[in-house]
């Protein structure tokens, strides 16, 4: 029970090599963990070669230690961070497929507006709805929906950026050595 209410929410950023192979012995280091990836997404950054995951997964503070201190033992992982404590900026897209006939197209729309998301796509019984925002933001819309009746919806997961200008020179000046020591 204890170490339940110190288990918490954590987002974390690697930056790593945009190589085969890579993004897969990342999940076996947490599957082998027996750690559940609550979200995952992968891009590139602004450093070519250079990919950028972002992963959110529950664990006390030194669960996430340790997943850190393994991670950054993986040859093409440059850097790791947990940013859960330097409140970042964190958004995810959502598409929803949603019930919307001619009686009900309207209220849908308005709801869509009030959550600053976009109609992306219209039928004669559905809409397609593009929204990009908090993850508390995206569940609130879900919940409305609901009520109209959600027949399929997509999620990435979460991004998130540090917004201090120092991190992200910090972070660059980290992903530049690893490089040069790799050559």
């Amino acid at each position: 029970m204890k170490n339940q209410l110190l288990n918490k929410q954590h987002t974390m950023i690697a930056w790593m090599e945009d190589k085969p192979g890579v993004l897969n012995r990342v999940a076996g280091l947490f599957r082998r963990r027996n750690f559940n990836i609550e979200s995952l997404t992968v891009g590139h950054s602004e450093t070519p070669g250079i990919s950028r995951m972002t992963f959110v997964a529950n664990g006390s503070d030194r669960d996430m230690k340790q997943i850190k201190t393994q991670l950054d033992k993986l040859i093409n992982v440059t850097e790791v961070e947990d940013v859960t404590n330097s409140d970042p900026i964190s958004r995810e897209l959502a598409l929803i497929k949603v019930k919307a006939n001619s009686e009900t197209r309207t209220e849908v729309m308005q709801i869509t507006e009030i959550f600053r998301g976009h109609i992306i796509h219209v039928d004669m019984d559905s809409v397609i709805i593009q929204i990009v925002g908090k993850v508390a933001q995206i569940n609130s819309l879900l919940e409305l929906l609901n009520n109209f009746g959600i027949l399929e919806m997509v999620r990435t997961g979460r991004i998130a950026m540090v917004r201090d200008q120092d991190h992200s020179q910090l972070m660059k000046t980290a992903v530049s050595a690893h490089q040069n020591g790799h050559q």
